[in-house]
């Protein structure tokens, strides 16, 4: 099931970049980032509760380590966001994505460094092709 959330992230992920290419016209790009931002919580929060998920919700129920990696998480993912709206903004969509899905190399260097994952040949060849692939795109 994992494979089906995984290639719906992606299909919703590019049309970010379509969506905001196309919004990105006459706005700049950080207020812009804040407004998709603000429309992500509330639309987060509708979800969670038509999920049902803060029933017997506490801020207690996560543990002081759980909360830091969450608020780091938050701060690298707006970062990111903004980085990647300002992008958009000045940039080819195709081109801007490509070095934004750079990422998964970056994921696999930092899952091996601060998660133990292992490297194989298999995941070296495939960040190679990804890194070839993005290269061919961006020139």
């Amino acid at each position: 099931m994992w494979i089906l959330y995984a290639f719906l992230s992606a299909i919703t992920a590019a049309l970010v970049a379509i969506f905001a290419k196309l919004g990105l016209k006459d706005i700049d790009s950080t207020l812009a980032t804040t407004i998709r931002s603000i429309i992500m919580a509330g639309f987060l929060v509708l979800t969670s509760l038509f999920l049902k998920k803060f029933e017997g919700f506490s801020f207690g129920v996560f543990n002081s380590r759980e909360w830091i990696l969450i608020i780091l998480s938050g701060i690298a993912g707006a970062l990111s966001w903004l980085f990647y709206f300002f992008a958009l903004k000045y940039g080819l969509a195709s081109k801007v994505a490509a070095i934004d899905r750079l990422s998964i190399i970056f994921v696999v260097f930092f899952a091996i460094l601060f998660l133990g994952e292992i490297f194989s040949w298999k995941v070296a060849i495939g960040a190679i092709l990804m890194a070839s692939g993005a290269f061919l795109m961006v020139f």
